[in-house]
């Protein structure tokens, strides 16, 4: 390359613009390098010594089986089938003791813990161990298996550690870090960090499901041990992992646990109740029901004798609203009426045939061993057999004797109804919003229908009911 003056003159050019990009960069690169914590060692000193080793004894009764066997849900619990029979295999016929680990947090200087009831549940025995080998005898004060909370209580010493803080969980956002503390395969008391990956998460735990999701690693043992904010705040109660995932990780909301403490402290958990079986609302069927969205959900049948049933609320209708609360999904339903304290009185915003109504509702109590139901929507369709329900019928499928209706006998495979989800002894019991008693109804109303708009079928599937659309093929 031959050099001038004027090569010199771009080249000085150059090396000035280089510098006053460093220049003008570092503060940037400086921010960006401090965004994260250059160590975790102070906030892990500072909150370790309220972090529990959780060991339990259960007494196993009868034939071989895993000590949680039939207990498999989408997602994985800690302590599942899998990780039993590795380490213990299966439990002989007879009595036969067995052991699980888990963790837990202290949240008062009286000796309260919190913890997950999948921990602590059947325990027949209850050890608690601080990070500095003191251990004590625990009882269970509370559980609540729907939202997998259990409170226990230790009588503490004079050496009995600080509590915990408690966060918020709402304002946490997704990038945030975090750092969950536990007792991994009985190691001991372990730290690992991660962010934030997901809020508001459904995996088919129970009925009110809303993880927070995390990368941070969570293995076997972690289960009821704290998620911690940058603050030293606990933000969430490390639940439950995906396996066969890497680092996927689920916390249940410390804001859940603390709405639950009173009544966990008191035994007892107590839960509002409207009395409907619910469902999401697709586009097929915010179409049928002339709406023009899918926010909200379907009441797909109403209890008898419920809040519900006493307020006016009827199949069909669309919820909107509840005390004020805009209704995105059913989920969210579900979890804000079981929040509701009973005998308050809220409005309901609905929409019914297609008209905007408000009613108000004294909310009941939960009935034991019920929730609010609500289930998936199956698109569904043509290509079934029906028949009439006569008293023999209705004995075998273990129906009212007076039940109306049809029911499907045959769903023939590759047909609108087989790919809909149909099935045989699912009984009709309506087409298109009108009842259908017998079989002189059923056809009636299947002559009326026009194929090209479907059928909006609602169907009686054991102890519930759902709406599904029909269509015909290619439509």
């Amino acid at each position: 390359m031959k050099y001038n003056k004027q090569t010199s003159s771009k080249m000085l050019g150059c090396i000035v613009l280089l510098g006053m990009l460093l220049l003008f960069s570092a503060p940037v690169l400086a921010h960006a390098a401090s965004s994260g914590p250059a160590s975790f060692a102070n906030l892990a000193d500072n909150v370790k010594h309220s972090v529990v080793n959780i060991s339990t004894t259960q007494i196993i009764k009868g034939s071989q089986v895993s000590p949680f066997e039939g207990r498999r849900p989408p997602f994985d619990h800690f302590f599942g089938n899998d990780f039993f029979k590795h380490f213990f295999g299966n439990v002989p016929r007879g009595e036969m003791k067995t052991h699980a680990l888990g963790s837990g947090f202290i949240i008062s200087s009286d000796g309260f813990i919190l913890t997950n009831n999948h921990v602590v549940q059947k325990a027949t025995e209850i050890k608690v161990k601080l990070d500095s080998g003191r251990e004590y005898d625990a009882k269970i004060i509370g559980r609540d298996p729907k939202t997998d909370l259990a409170l226990i209580k230790v009588k503490p010493d004079k050496n009995f550690p600080a509590p915990v803080k408690l966060g918020n969980s709402d304002t946490i956002r997704v990038g945030d870090w975090v750092m969950a503390v536990g007792n991994p395969f009985g190691l001991g008391q372990t730290v690992t960090v991660g962010i934030i990956s997901a809020k508001g998460r459904i995996i088919g735990a129970g009925p009110y499901d809303d993880f927070l999701q995390t990368d941070a690693a969570i293995n076997p043992g972690n289960s009821g041990g704290p998620l911690f904010n940058m603050q030293g705040e606990v933000v969430g109660i490390n639940t439950a992992i995906i396996a066969r995932g890497q680092n996927i990780g689920f916390a249940i909301p410390i804001n859940m646990a603390k709405e639950l403490l009173p009544q966990l402290k008191s035994g007892k958990i107590i839960r509002g109740w409207l009395g409907v079986m619910i469902q999401d609302i697709t586009p097929a069927l915010a179409k049928s029901f002339g709406i023009n969205t899918t926010q909200g959900v379907l009441v797909s049948d109403v209890s008898k004798d419920s809040p519900a049933a006493k307020a006016g609320l009827k199949r069909g209708d669309v919820i909107t609203r509840f005390d004020g609360k805009e209704v995105k999904d059913a989920h969210m339903l579900s979890r804000i009426v079981a929040a509701t304290k009973p005998d308050t009185s809220v409005t309901v915003d609905i929409i019914r045939d297609k008209k905007k109504e408000s009613i108000q509702v004294k909310i009941g109590t939960m009935p034991q061993n019920q929730q609010e139901v609500f289930s998936s929507e199956n698109e569904s369709a043509w290509g079934l057999t029906v028949q009439a329900i006569t008293p023999d019928l209705a004995r075998h499928l273990g129906l009212n004797p007076n039940e109306e209706g049809v029911v499907i006998s045959e769903v023939k495979p590759g047909s609108p109804a087989a790919e809909a989800g149909l099935r045989a002894g699912d009984i009709i019991k309506e087409i298109d919003r009108k009842d259908i008693k017998d079989l002189d109804n059923y056809n009636m109303a299947l002559s009326k229908a026009k194929k090209s708009e479907g059928l909006l079928l609602l169907i009686k599937r054991g102890n519930g009911t759902l709406f599904v659309i029909l269509k015909q093929s290619g439509e």
